[in-house]
């Protein structure tokens, strides 16, 4: 029996780039499925991706992932017809296990990823019984083109940007439409509606109740669903509902302890806690799941820096801008990490280089805003503060931004009238960083402050 397997993304060989939702959602479908099995480790996806674009030797990259099966192949989607090619290499030898041509219609593509991942498990010598057959497509829909519209929600929110978020969010509702029955296209709602506050500066109150509606709405269709659960999870923490949050992600972790996911995001709520020791075994489990995402070695990076830990953060993110250069997360640690050892110039030329890859984000012009005023450049600060002003009020930034701002400038009181904008909404992912973001270390010394926390239902 083979117990491991990376599903490296299949090569889009059309010629239209608007057809790249197959070939990445296929490859997407395929390791979430098989990771349902307790059996069998599969790489995540952000680790997989890392070889998309690249010529691959399987053998190397099974050497290299410490796996014992490496599957590849390639889409070709041709009008309504669809030519899917797929190969299962043993790494040990380097002989190819199992091999298959598919030229089915285009509505055609649910049956094909069901059936390559039976016949994976199969060439992979894995004894399923029916409930462990089953877990392979209990989560799919029945409707051709409801699944056709989910990869391609899941392609935009793969993207993490404002606008590929609002697409996704497209996408996802045709599919429910589709299918009103379908859990995993409300997985998907509530994903992109729990992060349009940190990627678009949306207030979490425009968006909660639809949220919070999609996820419940996934969980009673699908209990069994940790990635349901996941979302759930974060929902509830931006409703600042402690308990809950803290009860759906064990949850989600004892549905599939491989969800990187779930381990990422309860880490996130572990700090929120002041439980930093326990947030950094999270994240760490995270990356042993999937070593080579970008967004969980970033959080590594920053709770290496909270520990005073600077050297390690600046290699850490250093080898994240490697393999991932246009990652603005990493840039923005590494300017963080800089700004601690007063290296103000590198800082500064990191901090723009994240408001540059992010598009210009209000969260990461926080960040700059800061780290301007901190170190004396304060009309830079200023300007800075004037336009996320601005956006606060187009409903595009949150107060805290521009709190960042004049926390760098010395002037809590303001800092403090701009969070209390924000706490007055009684929820959002994003107040309860003032925990342990670095832009208001000063402001944790202020008596305030404690009352700040407290008030979002968080003990010191």
């Amino acid at each position: 029996m083979i117990d491991s397997i990376a599903v490296l993304p299949l090569v889009n060989t059309a010629t239209d780039p608007n057809t790249e939702y197959l070939s990445d959602g296929i490859s997407d479908a395929l390791i979430n499925s098989l990771t349902e099995l307790q059996q069998l480790h599969v790489v995540a996806r952000s680790t997989a991706f890392r070889y998309k674009g690249k010529e691959v030797d399987p053998q190397q990259v099974g050497h290299d992932l410490n796996v014992r099966a490496v599957l590849t192949g390639r889409v070709r989607q041709m009008g309504d017809r669809l030519d899917v090619q797929v190969d299962l290499v043993d790494v040990t030898t380097g002989a190819q296990l199992w091999g298959e041509e598919y030229e089915r219609n285009i509505s055609d593509v649910l049956t094909i990823k069901q059936t390559i991942a039976r016949e994976v498990t199969e060439k992979l010598r894995l004894k399923l019984f029916g409930a462990e057959q089953q877990k392979l497509v209990r989560h799919d829909t029945t409707n051709a083109e409801a699944y056709q519209l989910y990869l391609r929600g899941r392609y935009f929110w793969n993207h993490r940007t404002a606008d590929n978020i609002k697409r996704a969010i497209e996408q996802f509702q045709m599919a429910i439409d589709r299918d009103p029955n379908f859990a995993l296209g409300y997985v998907g709602l509530a994903d992109c509606y729990g992060l349009l506050e940190e990627l678009a500066g949306v207030p979490a109150t425009e968006t909660i109740a639809k949220a919070r509606a999609a996820a419940d709405r996934a969980l009673q269709l699908d209990d069994s669903l940790a990635e349901a659960h996941t979302s759930s999870a974060f929902v509830f923490q931006q409703m600042w509902r402690w308990q809950e949050t803290q009860r759906e992600y064990e949850r989600a972790i004892s549905l599939n302890p491989n969800y990187p996911t779930a381990h990422h995001w309860f880490s996130i709520y572990l700090r929120a806690q002041g439980k930093f020791e326990d947030s950094l075994k999270e994240i760490q489990r995270a990356h042993e799941l999937d070593p080579l995402s970008s967004v969980i070695s970033q959080n590594i990076a920053e709770l290496e820096i909270l520990k005073n830990d600077l050297n390690s953060a600046v290699a850490h993110c250093k080898e994240i801008i490697e393999l991932d250069p246009n990652f603005p997360g990493a840039h923005d640690e590494l300017g963080f990490a800089y700004l601690k050892q007063r290296r103000f110039d590198d800082a500064i030329a990191e901090l723009r280089k994240t408001v540059e890859l992010s598009g210009r984000s209000s969260r990461t012009l926080g960040d700059l805003g800061y780290a301007e005023a901190v170190r004396g450049k304060r009309v830079e600060a200023l300007a800075i503060e004037k336009e996320l002003e601005e956006r606060y009020v187009r409903h595009e930034a949150l107060g805290q931004y521009v709190a960042e701002v004049y926390a760098g400038l010395g002037d809590n009181d303001k800092a403090f009238e701009w969070l209390d904008k924000d706490l007055e909404r009684g929820i959002g992912i994003r107040l309860i960083f003032v925990r342990w973001w670095f832009t208001f270390g000063e402001l944790r010394k202020d008596p305030r402050y404690v009352d700040l926390v407290h008030r979002m239902g968080l003990q010191i």
